[in-house]
C-alpha cells in the first residue's frame, strides 16, 4: 500500500501544520499509517511553541516530493564476489534466466559488472598453448569446471601454467616446474612420467581412464588428479572460465545512490554503454540494479494538498508527483492534475 504524503504551503503557519497533522490523524483511522504528516518548511516560532505546549510531533521536514532511486521496488538483485570463478557467474546467469550480475567486493560493495558478452569474450579468447596459465584455484574447483572426476585430491591451489602434452615427452617435461599442470590423454607411461617429476596436478582428458598405477603413483608423490571428459582443446577453453571474475568484469559501471532523483538516474543509464546502473545504500552496499525498463515504472508519489492549491506554494517536485486531494479555503489557482482528485475549498477563517 503506497504512502500518501500531506503536506501544507512552502511557509507553513499553524493553521497549515494543524491541517495536515489533523487530517492526517483522521484518515489513518481508516488505514492506519498509510498517511503521513509532512512540512517542506521551517516552523515559525508560534507554531514550534503550540506543538511544544500540546506535545504534538512535528510532522516529517520532506523539502521535495521529485521521486527518488529509493521509491523503486527492485527486483532481486543477483551478485557475486570478485574473487569467484568467472564458471559460477555462467551458472548462475543460466540459472536464473539473466544478461547481467554484479561483482561486489568484500563489503558488498559494487566493482563491475559480467554481462552475456564479457562471458562470452571469456570463453571465446584465443588460446596460446605455450601460454596458458592458470590463476589460484582450488582442485574441487578445477574438476567442477571441467566436470571431471577427482581421482586423487589435494588441499592445494592451483596456479601454474597449464602444459598439453602434445610435443615429445621429454620436451613438454623440461618446460615444467612443480607449480605447472600437465594435460595428457589416454597415456599411462606418459601420465607416470608427469606424476614422478612431482607436476602440481595432472588433468587426464577425453575420458581417458586413471589406472591404479597411476592414483597409487600421484597418492605417494601428493599430485592431485582429475579426469574429464573434454578433449585437450575443451579444457584450454574451460580453463580460461577459471578466472577469477575480477579479471573478467567489465568497470565502470555507473553507480547511483538511492537519494538520486529519477530525472537523474534516466541521465545516467541512457548514456551508460550498460543501460544499467548499481544503485547503493548510504554506505555503498548494492542495494538494486537500475535498468531503462525498471525506469518506466510509475512511482511518482500520492500527496494531499492542504491551505493551499496552487503551484508556487506548494512543496518542490509536485509536478512530479500525483495529487489525489486538496482541500483550501483561499482562492483558486489551481495544480492542474492528470486525474480527478477531490477539492474541497470552503471560504471560511482556517483550513484546520
Amino acid at each position: 500500500m503506497n504512502q500518501i504524503f500531506l503536506f501544507g504551503h512552502q511557509k507553513p503557519d499553524t493553521d497549515s501544520i494543524a491541517s495536515v497533522i489533523g487530517y492526517a490523524d483522521f484518515k489513518n483511522r481508516s488505514e492506519p499509517g498509510r498517511y503521513v504528516p509532512a512540512r517542506c518548511g521551517e516552523l515559525n516560532p508560534e507554531t514550534r511553541y503550540m506543538l511544544e505546549r500540546f506535545e504534538i510531533e512535528s510532522p516529517a521536514f520532506i523539502p521535495s516530493v521529485e521521486p527518488r532511486l529509493s521509491d523503486i521496488s527492485y527486483k532481486p538483485v543477483f551478485s557475486l564476489h570478485e574473487d569467484v570463478p568467472t564458471v559460477d557467474v555462467a551458472g548462475l546467469m543460466k540459472k536464473e534466466a539473466i544478461r547481467n550480475v554484479v561483482i561486489t567486493d568484500s563489503l558488498g560493495k559494487p566493482v563491475g559488472m559480467i554481462g552475456e558478452h564479457a562471458l562470452a569474450a571469456a570463453y571465446l579468447q584465443k588460446i596460446h598453448l605455450a601460454e596458458l596459465t592458470m590463476t589460484p584455484v582450488a582442485v574441487e574447483t578445477l574438476a567442477r569446471i571441467l566436470s571431471a572426476e577427482v581421482m586423487v585430491s589435494s588441499p592445494r591451489l592451483l596456479e601454474g601454467r597449464v602444459h598439453i602434452a602434445i610435443d615429445a615427452l621429454h620436451v613438454t617435461l623440461a618446460r615444467m616446474t612443480n607449480k605447472d599442470i600437465a594435460v595428457v590423454g589416454d597415456d599411462e607411461p606418459a601420465q607416470l612420467a608427469f606424476i614422478s617429476a612431482g607436476i602440481a596436478c595432472l588433468i587426464i582428458a577425453e575420458g581417458a581412464p586413471a589406472g591404479e598405477r597411476v592414483t597409487t603413483a600421484a597418492e605417494k608423490k601428493g599430485v592431485p588428479v582429475l579426469a574429464t571428459p573434454l578433449d585437450a582443446f575443451g579444457v584450454g577453453r574451460m580453463i580460461n572460465l577459471s578466472l577469477p571474475a575480477r579479471d573478467v568484469m567489465e568497470r565502470g559501471v555507473p553507480v547511483l545512490a538511492l537519494s538520486d532523483t529519477l530525472a537523474h538516474a534516466r541521465q545516467v543509464v541512457s548514456g551508460s554503454k550498460f543501460r544499467a546502473a548499481c544503485v547503493v545504500t548510504a554506505d555503498g552496499k548494492l542495494a538494486g540494479v537500475l535498468t531503462r525498463t525498471t525506469l518506466l515504472d510509475d512511482v511518482r508519489r500520492h500527496v494531499i494538498l492542504l491551505d493551499h492549491n496552487e503551484v508556487s506554494q506548494a512543496v518542490d517536485g509536485i509536478g512530479e508527483a500525483e495529487i489525489v486531494e486538496i482541500i483550501d479555503h483561499h482562492r483558486l489557482s489551481p495544480i492542474t492534475t492528470l486525474k480527478p482528485v477531490k477539492f474541497l475549498n470552503d471560504p471560511v477563517g482556517s483550513t484546520s
